[in-house]
């Protein structure tokens, strides 16, 4: 029995301390230390510091690298934008200013951060910020400033190049409200060109509206208007432009300007003033064919001061010399005339045409068109010709007559004679003459002298008398003049 208990003290012998020496083989745990004091001997092995080795291989590329990478080029300066664009005010009351802008033409590659708006008092340099915090959008609203000061604006873009160079209204703006903002209603028809003739007045009334009263400018072609010429009249309501006699110098453009501090409007109208074209520079027969004529001319030196519209074409015939239109509102400067009459000897004239109306003279053919029929020659007879000549000769005589006083009559014959005869009246032997209470006509042979309201002593005997180089005829008739018949005076 004594031997068993043996085993029992050689597994009492086993010591705890000499299990944990072992624990410390896994080196990542630093906590073994404050188990056991004879654990202490684990801090004296040189294995820490090995442990402290895998980070300084890890950082020594880390070291190696700047050495090797090249180090990259500086960047460029940035540079400021160009000046913001078309400053102007929106809109404003008696404490704020509305102003509107455009972003600048030329921004860069360093952007645009934003702008600032600057503003002082007129008459001083002392520029301010109105805002704390850069302004991103194109507008901006000018608060808390007092009624009836003038202040000077300027905005300015920035970004990492610096500021730009200012844009600034040009001139000061005045601190106060608009009741109505000034506008022009310009009428209907004038809206497009205004024509008048040479000569016409010319008196064009355009109405305006604003609070208070706007102040109104006139122009022509951008200079101001030649008060000699021109006036002008405004009212509350409206303005008058006035020509007394318009002339081809009034012509252009007249722009009206109505303004109410430092809001305004404008307006143009376009007015222009013609009158008859000039005659065609040239015209000249180019060929001539069958029973034709080709014509050419050339357009006229003067239009009027309005473009031709046409040109009117008309022929006369040698014989008689009597012009006919045979062409009218015609475009080209070309023409071909037909249907002439054979054997015919023509010559044309042509006239020119505008809004104004058909020129008051014409150009005229200096060679003449004669017609010919083709294949056919002319041969004159050879008989004499037959002389026609003879004194005057009355075909049908003058008759008596009878007239009250107050009524016109008229006293009728026929004469024949060739040459023409010449023609004159008599009056109880006393030639007539140019006297105002005679009208003397003779159109192919027929003569009559119309006596006007005649009166008691225009009665008697009236004679016409014809002559040519062959001789010479009279014809003679008897005129009475009665009074007017007053039944009521018969009565008494």
């Amino acid at each position: 029995m004594p031997a068993k208990p043996a085993p029992i003290k050689k597994a009492v012998k086993k010591d705890l301390p000499k299990k944990e020496v072992k624990a410390p083989e896994p080196e990542p745990v630093p906590e073994p230390a404050p188990v056991v004091p004879e654990a202490a001997p684990a801090p004296v092995e040189v294995e820490a510091p090995a442990a402290e080795a895998p980070p300084a291989e890890a950082a020594a590329p880390v070291e190696v690298a700047p050495a090797v990478v090249e180090a990259p080029p500086p960047p460029p300066p940035a540079e400021p934008t160009s000046a913001p664009l078309d400053l102007f005010i929106e809109d404003k009351n008696d404490t704020s200013i509305s102003i509107i802008w455009s972003q600048p033409q030329t921004v860069g590659d360093a952007g645009l951060d934003g702008y600032t708006i600057e503003v002082c008092k007129d008459g001083t340099e002392d520029w301010q910020a109105a805002n704390k915090e850069l302004q991103k959008s194109c507008r901006y609203i000018i608060k808390n400033q007092t009624t009836g000061d003038r202040l000077k604006i300027r905005v300015v873009a920035l970004n990492a190049g610096g500021r730009s160079a200012p844009v600034a209204l040009p001139e000061a703006v005045l601190v106060k409200e608009v009741a109505d903002r000034p506008r022009i209603r310009m009428p209907r028809f004038l809206r497009q060109r205004y024509v008048a003739n040479v000569g016409d007045k010319v008196n064009l009334t355009i109405p305006f509206s604003g609070k208070p009263k706007p102040v109104v400018t006139w122009s022509k072609n951008g200079q101001p208007l030649d008060t000699k010429k021109v006036n002008v009249r405004s009212t509350d309501n409206d303005s008058i432009l006035f020509i007394r006699t318009a002339e081809r110098e009034d012509s252009g453009v007249y722009e009206m300007c109505v303004k109410v501090d430092d809001f305004e409007d404008k307006s143009s109208l376009v007015v222009q003033i013609i009158e008859l074209p000039g005659a065609p520079a040239t015209v000249k027969i180019v060929d001539t064919w069958g029973f034709n004529v080709a014509l050419e001319w050339t357009p006229p030196v003067d239009s009027g001061n309005t473009d031709i519209t046409g040109y009117t074409i008309q022929k006369a015939d040698k014989k008689t010399g009597d012009w006919f239109t045979v062409l009218e509102h015609f475009h080209r400067l070309n023409a071909t005339i037909s249907d002439l009459i054979m054997g015919n000897t023509y010559k044309f004239r042509v006239f020119s045409e505008n809004k104004r109306g058909m020129s008051e003279s014409a150009v005229v053919t200096k060679g003449e068109a004669k017609i010919l029929k083709t294949g056919i020659e002319y041969k004159p007879s050879e008989f004499k010709e037959r002389d026609y000549t003879e004194p005057p000769k009355f075909t049908t005589s003058l008759c008596d007559k009878a007239t009250t006083v107050g009524y016109s009559t008229k006293l009728l014959c026929s004469v024949r004679g060739s040459p023409k005869p010449k023609i004159e009246w008599l009056k109880n032997q006393m030639v007539i003459g140019n006297d105002p209470k005679f009208r003397q006509i003779c159109v192919q042979g027929i003569c009559s002298l119309e006596i006007r309201k005649p009166g008691n002593f225009d009665g008697g005997v009236y004679t016409c008398r014809a002559m040519n180089t062959h001789g010479e005829a009279v014809v003679a008739c008897k005129l009475e003049v009665k009074q007017v018949v007053n039944p009521d005076a018969e009565k008494k």
